[in-house]
C-alpha cells in the first residue's frame, strides 16, 4: 500500500512539476514572439561581445552580423517552442496517467529545456561568448535557476517509475 501511495505521490509531482515548466515555456516562448525586440537585443549584446573586457584574445569570437544574431534568436524562439509543446504532451500523458509515455515526452522536453539553458546559455553564451563578464546583459544566473530546476523535474519523473518500467530512452 505504501508503495502505490508514493508512487502516486510522484506520479502528482511529476505531472505538476512537468506543467510548470511547459508553462514557463510557453511563456518564454509567447513573450518572445510578442515582444520579439527586448531578449532580440539581448541576444545581440552577447553575441556582439560588446559589452565584456573586450579582451582581443576573444573577441575573435564576437558575431557582428545582425543578421546572424537574429537567425540565433529565432533558433531560440523555435527550440523554446517545440520544448514547452513537447512539455505540455508531457504533461497531458501525466494527467491521462499514462506514465510510461508521460515519462518518456517529459524527459524528451526536460532534456530540451536542459540543453538550451546549459550549453546554450551557460557554455555557449556565458563561456564561449564571454556572457559572464557583462553587467548588463548576464543571463547566466536565470539561465542556472532553470537549468537546475529542470534537472529536478527530470529526477521526479525518473523516480516515479515503476520497479521493472524502461526509464524515458
Amino acid at each position: 500500500m505504501a508503495t502505490s501511495t508514493s508512487r502516486g505521490a510522484l506520479s502528482l509531482a511529476a505531472t505538476l512539476l512537468t506543467a510548470t515548466i511547459a508553462l514557463y515555456m510557453a511563456l518564454v516562448a509567447f513573450g518572445n514572439i510578442t515582444d520579439f525586440g527586448t531578449n532580440q537585443q539581448f541576444v545581440r549584446h552577447v553575441l556582439a561581445m560588446d559589452t565584456t573586457f573586450k579582451d582581443e584574445d576573444l573577441m575573435w569570437r564576437a558575431i557582428t552580423s545582425q543578421g546572424l544574431q537574429d537567425a540565433v534568436y529565432v533558433g531560440i524562439i523555435v527550440w523554446e517552442t517545440l520544448a514547452a509543446l513537447v512539455l505540455i504532451y508531457g504533461s497531458w500523458l501525466w494527467v491521462r496517467r499514462d506514465d510510461l509515455r508521460a515519462r518518456r515526452m517529459s524527459g524528451y522536453g526536460l532534456l530540451m529545456v536542459m540543453l538550451l539553458f546549459g550549453a546554450g546559455f551557460i557554455a555557449i553564451g556565458g563561456e564561449w561568448f564571454s556572457m559572464w563578464q557583462s553587467e548588463s546583459w548576464n543571463g547566466l544566473d536565470a539561465a542556472t535557476r532553470i537549468f537546475l530546476f529542470s534537472g529536478v523535474v527530470l529526477i521526479v519523473n525518473q523516480l516515479s517509475a515503476r520497479r521493472g518500467e524502461t526509464p524515458a530512452t
